[in-house]
């Protein structure tokens, strides 16, 4: 007759522990910056004339109604954006060694020899 019991195998199964997630999503910020700006004035100039500055003068035309026109220029802030890369981010994952206890049941076999003397030896 063979006695047979069981022997306990311990070892290890990967499953899913849960997930990790790495959203993205767009923060808006108000920034300020000062920056210089220029712009044009006019004023008006008046010089009389006299016996040295004469011959600079342009000779005007008859007496007339006229009009003469400067443009002015300014310069205003202006804001454009670009988008440019600034770091790189990544899920990475480390793998960490601990120690863990299982427990479970083993059963075997019993065999009891039943009419057999009790001073006999060939117990199983």
């Amino acid at each position: 007759m063979t006695r047979s019991g069981e022997q306990m195998h311990v070892g290890t199964e990967r499953r899913e522990a849960g997930r990790a997630r790495l959203p993205k999503y767009v923060v808006t910020e108000e920034g300020q910056r000062t920056v210089p700006v220029r712009h044009e004035e006019v004023r008006v100039e008046r010089e009389p004339l006299t016996d040295a500055n004469v011959d600079q003068a342009m000779p005007g035309p008859e007496i007339c109604e006229a009009e003469h026109e400067v443009t002015l220029d300014e310069e205003k802030p202006v804001v454009q954006t670009e988008a440019v890369p600034v770091e790189r981010i990544r899920l990475d994952t480390e793998e960490h060694a601990e120690e863990g206890t299982v427990h479970g049941q083993v059963r075997k076999e019993q065999i009891e020899a039943e009419g057999v003397d009790e001073g006999d030896d060939r117990r199983s």
